[in-house]
């Protein structure tokens, strides 16, 4: 028996046989050619098939996991599509004289390095994607097919990765989880495995080579722990353990048309995180009561050109009519340093996170501001929309926005276009700047959400990508804690109210001391919702005070972490 720690990608606990997919073995060969028109044509040729393929997949997606996922098979018909990458790969042919294989081979490791040594994760995981495409197109340029692995008996699937097209088409019928050496939660298979509810472990670096064909595999989805060859009693306590999961799961679909109240009459609300109008079935199968972040950079993200103002406006519109009323937070351009887009042809920056990015380079490019202002503005008719504004760290940023944001209204008034003239604004409090200056930006906005991701890092001086100072990525710190209720109370003298939309909101540990804070309004994955309502009902909010009070005296992350887990216990 052995037992290996990787990350907790997809909920759920899956026991069963293993069964290895093994890396496609394309080898390129690269050659000569004297026809580049017809390697030209093999390649548009391959390129066709692939979008077959792609089509049908997509069609499956839409049918089986819904919008939200088949969007990812769109964003791989784009890439086929893409005209640099058929130009760069047509140029090397003509230039060069190779093979069309050589040539895709070459374009596409440059597009692939180009994504993985970028600072975000989300931009890294994009790596796969075009991974996976030029795959395809090659295995036909090659002759080989590209089809993907079925099985007649329920398997626990090892794999050094999978593609999003593997994990689109697996057969939940016999694939009880799987389990791969690379990828992360934001990756499209992680992604797409908590959209199926098949229990996953990715990033387990080896897995591919210690487990073994036919090997028993015990799979923790919730704690990314991968046992293999279990004990008896390890076996034994595991089937428990999934029954218990699965039995929880039905009792909090039974939470989700519920208020988030507490037993002495606290109210909160529990909202989502968005990055697309296709991810609303999530949020509103999870009974979100708002969407507490649209991430507006992802309409900008994959594309050769800026989204124009009506294709923005019909995703704000889309956005807030499925919600129903029910207020939906779009936060504006977070975009430039680490998160790149090639054709706003940004200077590289030594200190991306600290740099021209978001608000910064909204306030500088008015134009590109006022497009999405207006967007948003003219979505407004359309449902309880609220407008934030990412990185502020001065006072100043958020009045020239409003003066930006003031003439937009007075040009759509101008022209009789119906918006919300009384939208309410807010701002993200992700640096620390922002959090001291708390008392005085609450005058000047309606209301605060806590940006935690950055604002830790930012904090502790600690860079969230980097490994090796992980440890002192800490949310519990009390330095965190102590900003958070600076916020909170900030907000709360000037009768407005502050919400949270980092990974913190989600957090179970968190959730406690943030409650007892005082937080407003917790803004978090979907599938993290029902969890959270849960435990909101089970508590007294005077008892969450106390113990936030308690957590605010002490020194270090574990001591607080260890006084949430004891009293937790205590409450259930």
């Amino acid at each position: 028996m052995s037992m290996l720690q990787g990350i907790a990608a997809s909920q759920g606990i899956a026991i069963g046989k293993a069964h290895k997919i093994e890396d496609r073995k394309l080898t390129v060969t690269r050659r000569s050619i004297e026809d580049p028109a017809g390697e030209i044509g093999r390649f548009h040729n391959a390129i066709q098939d692939s979008l077959k393929e792609l089509q049908q997949i997509f069609r499956k997606a839409k049918q089986e996991l819904g919008d939200e996922e088949a969007q990812i098979f769109e964003a791989h018909m784009l890439v086929l599509q893409d005209p640099e990458l058929a130009q760069g790969v047509e140029e090397k042919i003509k230039l060069e004289l190779i093979n069309a294989e050589a040539a895709l081979d070459e374009i596409s490791n440059q597009y692939i390095a180009m994504f993985e040594a970028m600072d975000n994760e989300y931009m890294k995981e994009r790596a796969a994607d075009i991974r996976d495409v030029s795959q395809r197109v090659l295995a036909h340029l090659l002759g080989v097919g590209y089809q993907s692995a079925s099985f007649h008996e329920p398997v626990v699937i090892v794999a050094n990765d999978l593609t999003p097209s593997d994990t689109a088409q697996l057969d939940k019928q016999y694939v009880l989880g799987f389990v791969t050496d690379i990828g992360g939660r934001t990756s499209h298979s992680a992604i797409m495995a908590r959209t199926m509810e098949i229990p996953a472990v990715v990033g387990l670096k080896h897995v591919s080579v210690e487990i073994q064909d036919g090997d028993l595999v015990v799979l923790d989805g919730s704690e990314g722990k991968v046992i293999i060859n279990p004990s008896s009693a390890d076996l034994q306590a595991y089937v428990k353990r999934r029954e218990e999961f699965l039995l929880q799961k039905q009792e909090l679909l039974q939470l989700v048309n519920e208020p988030s109240i507490t037993q002495d009459g606290r109210r909160v609300e529990l909202a989502a995180n968005i990055g697309t109008p296709q991810d609303l079935p999530g949020v509103i199968q999870n009974g979100a009561e708002g969407i507490g972040l649209f991430r507006t950079e992802f309409l900008y993200m994959n594309r050769s050109a800026l989204p124009d103002e009506e294709e923005q406006f019909q995703a704000y519109k889309e956005a807030a009519s499925g919600m129903n009323g029910k207020p939906v937070i779009i936060r504006t351009l977070d975009i430039g340093g680490d998160k790149e887009l090639p054709y706003l042809n940004l200077e590289k920056e030594m200190n991306p996170f600290l740099g021209y990015r978001a608000i910064r380079l909204c306030l500088d490019q008015q134009d590109l501001f006022k497009i999405q202002l207006r967007a948003i503005l003219r979505a407004s008719k359309y449902g309880k929309i609220k407008i934030m504004y990412p990185m502020i760290s001065t006072v100043q940023e958020v009045r020239q926005a409003n003066s930006i944001l003031d003439e937009v209204k007075q040009e759509l008034a101008a022209k009789q276009i119906p918006f919300d003239p009384s939208i309410e604004v807010g701002i993200m409090v992700e640096i620390p700047a922002s959090a001291m200056i708390a008392d005085i930006l609450a005058k000047e906005v309606d209301f605060f959400s806590i940006g935690t991701n950055d604002l830790i890092q930012y904090t502790m001086a600690c860079d969230r990508m980097n490994e090796k100072i992980s440890y002192l990525y800490q949310p519990y710190h009390p330095a965190i804690l102590r900003l958070i209720k600076q916020v909170i109370d900030a907000a709360h003298r000037e009768n407005k109210w502050a919400g949270m939309c980092g990974e913190m909101a989600g957090d179970p540990i968190a959730a406690p001391i943030l409650l007892g804070l005082g937080l407003d309004e917790f803004s978090m994955s979907p599938s993290s919702i029902l969890q959270i309502r849960k435990f909101v009902k089970g508590v007294k909010y005077e008892d969450m005070k106390q113990l936030a009070l308690e957590a605010l005296g002490l020194g270090t992350q574990e001591e607080i972490k260890a006084l949430v887990q004891q009293r937790m216990r205590l409450e259930a």
